[in-house]
């Protein structure tokens, strides 16, 4: 066993004495929960548009007549209630604790949802916080779904580990944007779920280019994008170049993501489709 052991065999490859044998167990549902397929929406920062791709991404899917369910991890910062405009308290009973239904049918669970004050101020820990997320898994009755994305916070922390090692996550998606930066937050993105062994689907640019109302030339904001060039540099495919509009901005400020086209991630929809 190396002096540098922490015990956790599942990002390890050697072959010690000491390994345990097979992946460390997954975390199990609650008993009458049943999700086919979990998708893990992620990114090495903040700011990249996270939330925003997870709920488009879940509102592509239920568009293509999927059951699909979001869970908010971002304990601290927990946006997707605001962009479907769900502001109630999810209720619970004896059996467990059930999410809301937003106006098409997805199914959300966010901390949001279960505060007197959704702009009270979570001040907790990280195992505190990672502790929620599993209850979240764990203890929540999910309906049927399809298909559940976990909007993770941004970083390489507690929650995403907590997600990668107790969650039979099906694969991730990397969430950039354009800036040459991004190169280097996508990698340690990358690299957390290759050491845990998570398959990732893919990368989709947030705030790609904006289109000129008048002309209709595409301006990169942002400069020239570097998102093809990190992905091949990690044998990774480009899912979606996602512009800037003022429309979604309006749509996720008045809770109505749902009736934004969701076209910009159809191909990513089409991949995550793939996997059921």
């Amino acid at each position: 066993m190396s002096q540098e052991c922490n015990h956790d065999c599942s990002s390890c490859s050697a072959n010690c004495s000491s390994r345990t044998s097979g992946a460390p167990a997954k975390e199990a549902p609650h008993a009458k929960s049943r999700i086919s397929k979990v998708i893990g929406v992620v990114s090495g920062k903040g700011g990249v548009g996270k939330s925003m791709t997870s709920a488009m991404l879940a509102v592509a899917m239920r568009r293509k007549g999927y059951s699909v369910g979001v869970l908010d991890g971002d304990i601290t910062g927990p946006s997707i209630p605001k962009l479907f405009g769900i502001h109630g308290k999810a209720m619970a009973d004896q059996d467990g604790i059930w999410p809301i239904q937003s106006r098409t049918g997805i199914q959300v669970m966010s901390i949001n949802l279960l505060l007197d004050n959704e702009e009270d101020p979570v001040v907790w820990r990280g195992p505190v916080i990672a502790g929620a997320v599993k209850q979240f898994w764990q203890d929540v009755i999910w309906q049927d779904v399809d298909f559940m994305f976990v909007d993770m916070p941004p970083g390489t922390g507690d929650v995403p580990l907590t997600v990668f090692q107790s969650l039979p996550v099906d694969g991730i998606i990397v969430v950039a944007s354009p800036q040459e930066l991004v190169g280097m937050i996508v990698a340690k993105a990358v690299n957390m779920a290759q050491m845990m062994n998570v398959p990732i689907l893919g990368i989709v640019e947030n705030m790609s280019y904006f289109t000129c109302p008048d002309c209709g030339k595409k301006i990169q904001i942002f400069g020239e994008s570097h998102v093809d060039e990190i992905a091949a540099n990690h044998g990774l495919e480009v899912l979606a170049k996602v512009p800037m509009d003022p429309a979604l901005a309006q749509a996720a400020d008045t809770g109505m993501i749902e009736t934004y086209p969701a076209e910009p991630l159809a191909q990513a929809a089409d991949k995550i489709a793939t996997l059921l």
